[in-house]
């Protein structure tokens, strides 16, 4: 169990770090920004590699909604979820420090304006309502977990699984950056709240429940379809 821990915290690290790094660093940078298209790539590249790199350790969750909703599909013992969440509560935690040490070297930096934060509202990318922002973030991680434990199937295609859900959180991040800046995971909102403080913990609780809520719905959807006969 502490190697699987460990794995989920080095993953989560990651995926904070260079997810929301690249928001950070990398997405207005003069000249050769990669705008938001670049920072959904990153997300989507950060679990496909890790998925590669400790699928085979700890399932490379990276994500509470991800831990919950397996659980929920009858995939994940309900004795290991908190463990889970700890470890990548902690490991986002951990990345947003490292993050905010590296941006806070260059002279302007400031917090305030934004540190890859998911919000709604006045702090929503376009300026999206709270009851948008719930149902984005329910039905992207509904979507996610779908994927998530169709590729993981042992009747699907097996060694594809990584690239399948590395692309769909690409996908979820095209679709929802503008109205949420797009969290689908708790860990990863969590992990750059903290440094921001003020309205990003204020609004934290909706990317705690949303995500949790259509992780929960995904997993007993798919276990219903997919235990289903032909």
């Amino acid at each position: 169990m502490s190697h699987k821990l460990g794995a989920e915290f080095i993953g989560t690290f990651w995926l904070v770090l260079g997810g929301c790094g690249s928001a950070v660093l990398a997405a207005k940078f003069p000249d050769v920004g990669i705008g938001l298209l670049g920072v959904a790539l990153a997300f989507g590249l950060t679990v496909l590699t890790m998925a590669f790199a400790i699928g085979h350790i700890s399932g490379c969750h990276l994500n509470p909604a991800i831990s919950i909703g397996l659980w929920a599909g009858g995939r994940f013992p309900a004795k290991d979820v908190a463990p889970y969440i700890v470890v990548q509560v902690l490991g986002g935690v951990v990345a947003g420090g490292v993050l905010y040490l590296i941006a806070s070297g260059t002279a302007g930096f400031d917090v305030s304006a934004g540190f890859a934060c998911n919000g709604y509202g006045d702090h929503s990318p376009g300026r999206y309502s709270l009851g948008a922002g719930l149902l984005c973030e329910m039905v992207m991680t509904f979507m996610f977990l779908m994927v998530v434990m169709g590729s993981t199937d042992k009747r699907a295609p097996q060694g594809f699984a990584p690239i399948a859900i590395g692309l769909c959180l690409t996908l979820i991040h095209l679709i929802s950056i503008p109205v949420t800046n797009t969290s689908v995971n708790p860990a990863r909102s969590t992990g750059v709240a903290l440094y921001l403080g003020g309205w990003a913990m204020a609004q934290l609780w909706l990317f705690w429940l949303a995500p949790i809520l259509g992780g929960i719905l995904g997993g007993v959807v798919y276990r219903v379809l997919g235990n289903a006969e032909e």
